[in-house]
């Protein structure tokens, strides 16, 4: 049979004479006759034979797929209460019979309607299982083939439940619809099976999916700037719902951290999209895991500063409800365990009070008051290092606020004078001149770098050179 399969595959002008004898036809049922006169015919032997006849069919028939149906049946048929197989090169042999129609189609969807094709899969173990799967994600990949719909996302899930655990966001961009309701139907389709794929995979499938979702969102967005308000927020919030009940799932593993910063990124999405309710409710999820959950020193600060980092990014909130978050998140800062962790989580704070292109998000006194703030504790970790190892350690901290004085400066802070920046120069220097303050390159380094950076503003001339001028560095 394969010496037909190459005879077809030379010239399209031979087809004509295998049409007129029923070569498919005559070839199944002889393939038929063949295993029923063998009942002991190996299973590999007996899946050989059908893979042959369907080698030759998508030469010869590539347009009747309801041949190569026909195939995977008999298939399937003839495996009917034998379950898994053990036989290693009987499940070469199916790998490559459920190989063969993708690579000749290049089409994931035209697979998809071969009804039996789920039922031969089944009687793979879950190694063999694993590797098809892979192979049907490789063929997407490849063929940039989307899965549009989302009865066809629930067969493919069908198909790659073996894979579940190694989704990835190359394959989740993938599986899209312009149409937002349909789209909506694939996110949820794709959510309902990563939940079955156990505890232990989640961390691994639903960040793609909760990315992916929110571009779509982000698009949806730009897309609906016409329509009426109404309208335009109402299938956003949909997503956000769907989204919100996803990122819950993570409770049962948990990754109370991966979850914090998945609702954050939510936060920032529904900001985009103009729902200030939803970015809140986003964040007060996001405080309540660093609250409840989140109990790690290390695990607190990295929270901290996305917390910090995505509410400085935020436009939505009105006046009460940033209030509330920053209030919250400055209070985190000086709770956190270590001094130094302390001082730079409330000096990052600062950001918080002053964002150059929101005019109500400017507020000179309390960017002063993070400052201040962020000092005290730098100088509390100095007395504490001097209390227990006998010098006051490095001045680092010092120096990355000096940093802040100046990033605030330049931006036009009133309250962040000549004097203040002074003032925090000649502590430094007073304190890396000390016998008790430890050496430390970096550090010295960094101000030296500093400095530098002051002068090279004053050489600069015009308003910036005099507006530091005054400083003596």
């Amino acid at each position: 049979m394969d010496r037909l399969s190459n005879y077809a595959a030379l010239s399209a002008e031979v087809l004509p004479e295998f049409f007129q004898v029923e070569a498919f036809a005559k070839l199944n049922s002889a393939i038929g006759k063949v295993i029923e006169a063998q009942e002991d015919m190996p299973i590999a032997g007996v899946v050989t034979l059908y893979s042959s006849l369907l080698t030759f069919t998508l030469h010869v028939h590539p347009d009747h797929l309801d041949y190569v149906d026909q195939i995977l049946g008999a298939c399937v048929q003839k495996l009917s209460g034998k379950g898994k197989l053990k036989d290693n090169k009987a499940r070469k042999q199916i790998v490559a019979l459920l190989s063969a129609p993708l690579e000749k189609y290049k089409d994931i969807d035209t697979v998809l309607k071969l009804s039996n094709y789920p039922s031969l899969m089944e009687h793979l173990d879950d190694a063999t299982s694993k590797e098809m799967a892979n192979v049907l994600v490789q063929n997407i990949l490849k063929n940039k083939t989307s899965i549009s719909t989302a009865e066809k996302v629930e067969a493919l899930f069908e198909l790659m439940k073996a894979l579940i655990q190694d989704l990835d966001e190359d394959l989740i961009q993938m599986l899209h619809n312009d149409d937002p309701e349909e789209m909506l139907k694939i996110i949820c389709a794709v959510k309902k099976h990563i939940l079955t794929g156990g505890p232990k995979r989640l961390p691994f499938t639903i960040p793609p999916l909760i990315f992916n979702s929110l571009k779509f969102v982000r698009r949806l967005h730009s897309h609906d700037d016409n329509a009426p308000e109404d309208e335009a927020s109402a299938m956003p919030k949909n997503f956000f719902q769907i989204l919100n009940q996803i990122i819950e799932a993570l409770s049962i593993v948990p990754v109370p951290d991966l979850a914090l910063k998945l609702y954050l990124e939510c936060a920032e999405a529904a900001n985009d999209s103009d729902l200030e309710p939803v970015a809140y409710e986003f964040f007060t999820q996001a405080y309540i895991l660093y609250e409840e959950e989140i109990s790690d020193s290390k695990a607190q600060v990295t929270a901290l500063h996305l917390i910090i980092g995505t509410l400085q990014r935020m436009h939505i909130f009105g006046v009460e409800n940033r209030d509330t978050l920053t209030h919250k998140a400055t209070g985190y800062s000086a709770k956190l365990l270590k001094k130094p962790d302390q001082c730079r989580a409330v000096y990052a704070c600062s950001h918080l009070f002053w964002v150059d292109d929101q005019n109500n998000i400017q507020d000179g006194e309390r960017v002063l008051l993070c400052l201040k703030r962020a000092l005290r504790i730098a100088n509390a970790a100095q007395q504490m290092s001097n209390a227990t190892r006998g010098s006051s350690g490095s001045v680092l901290l010092f120096i990355e606020i000096l940093n802040k004085y100046l990033y605030f400066f330049e931006k036009g802070v009133s309250q962040i004078n000549v004097a203040s920046i002074q003032s925090l120069i000649e502590l430094i220097t007073t304190e890396m001149q000390s016998e008790n303050t430890l050496a430390d390159p970096a550090a010295d380094a960094f101000f030296a770098s500093t400095l530098r950076y002051i002068q090279f503003q004053k050489d600069k001339g015009g308003a910036v050179g005099e507006k530091y001028d005054p400083i003596n560095s």
